[in-house]
């Protein structure tokens, strides 16, 4: 039976607010657990980049396996082993399972219940004229789960600690599981498809500049997603202000990114998306280097933060764009997924770089410095992707 699109769009935006929420509360558990465990910052912080870069490399496979087998048990059986990865968090008394909850298992959560499983289910069910709009929705559902999700794991941190509010973490992603029935994606139609096996898709995709251009982009992207997540609420104490202000300045960046996101949404489908991209890298290293050279208080990090937030995630839209407008939407979750791995990678560059340059200087700003410098190499190396018009057409 056909789903509407209002309700495929509905179900896709709130499992993505649920993910993402969940995921960017983590860096909340950093000062409680490492106080409460005697881990050292760059231990807990080597952690979640583990998790990032685990999440990168299940990427792709879990896509290849939705792309073959339909995104909705992929989905199902991400959100169990968030479940299962949370419990181990909170029940962890040594710092190796605390890896095998937090990095193995969660690293492969994120990756089955994550946004590019949802997206690539998306671009199948909807016309091909609704999917720049509905990328936009998503990735702004994961922003606003970012903005509503994240203040209320800090209330649950206040209220139960930090093993009780992991312990309704594991409860709330158990719960989303009904949200994926409808996502039941099917083959992309033959008219848009590109009939080629995965083998050859990837080939192709793998042998392009398009492709390693988008990649090495979107691991920048990694790396300021990453090291602000992790590290945002730690650089806030550490400029005297209240803790409760890393909390805020994540939650102020999920919010302004549902407005950039649904913009860079609708752009994607009217504007070039290359020059898109390029603005938005160029963009979030303006950003940076005024707030990292100008005076830290609180007026400024909700600047920053409602900045930051307006190019958080607008990078999604256009490289899907890109990704689906070159390569097809045949295999689509499985070559998004390769893009992705590289902002993985980024990812666990930027959480565990800036934990060790903590570790050992005491202080933030060598980590500020190669964001800022590594957003305008984003920029540049955008430039010479290649923005068709039209899918391009399949090889014989």
């Amino acid at each position: 039976m056909a789903v509407s699109p209002r309700l495929l769009l509905l179900c896709a935006v709130v499992l993505c607010a649920i993910s993402m929420g969940l995921r960017q509360s983590f860096g909340l558990f950093l000062g409680p657990m490492t106080a409460f465990h005697g881990w050292t910052a760059s231990a807990f912080a080597l952690a979640i980049a583990m998790q990032v870069l685990l999440n990168g490399v299940a990427q792709p496979i879990c896509g290849n396996v939705a792309d073959r087998f339909g995104g909705r048990t992929v989905l199902w059986g991400g959100w169990v082993l968030y479940a299962i990865g949370l419990a181990i968090m909170a029940a962890a008394a040594s710092l190796a399972m605390f890896y095998v909850g937090a990095s193995l298992v969660l690293g492969i959560a994120v990756s089955a219940a994550g946004f590019p499983i949802v997206m690539a289910g998306l671009s199948r069910l909807l016309p091909p004229e609704m999917r720049g709009r509905a990328t936009g929705l998503v990735t702004a559902g994961s922003s606003f789960g970012q903005f509503s999700v994240v203040p209320i794991v800090q209330a649950g941190i206040d209220l139960l600690g930090w093993r009780g509010a992991l312990f309704a973490m594991a409860g709330v992603a158990i719960l989303a599981m009904p949200l994926a029935l409808p996502l039941a994606d099917r083959p992309a139609p033959k008219h848009e498809g590109r009939p080629q096996a995965a083998g050859a898709a990837l080939k192709e995709a793998l042998s392009t500049s398009h492709f390693w251009c988008l990649f090495f982009g979107f691991f920048v992207c990694g790396v300021h997603v990453s090291f602000l997540t992790v590290h945002l609420p730690g650089f806030v104490a550490s400029c005297g202000l209240h803790p409760s202000w890393g909390a805020t300045s994540i939650s102020i960046i999920g919010l302004f990114n549902i407005m950039g996101a649904m913009l860079s949404g609708e752009l994607s489908g009217r504007w070039r998306r290359r020059e898109l991209l390029v603005f938005i890298y160029a963009a979030r290293g303006v950003v940076m280097t005024l707030f990292f050279l100008g005076p830290k208080n609180e007026t400024t990090l909700v600047m920053f933060s409602a900045a930051m937030g307006f190019l958080w995630l607008s990078t999604v839209p256009p490289t899907v764009a890109l990704v689906a407008r070159r390569f097809g939407t045949q295999w689509l979750a499985t070559i998004f997924g390769l893009v992705f791995l590289g902002h993985q990678i980024g990812g666990f560059m930027g959480a565990s770089l800036a934990g060790f340059i903590w570790d050992r200087t005491g202080s933030y700003d060598q980590m500020w410095v190669i964001a800022i410098l590594a957003g305008a190499f984003a920029a540049l190396v955008n430039l010479p992707v290649k923005d068709p018009r039209t899918p391009v057409p399949a090889r014989a």
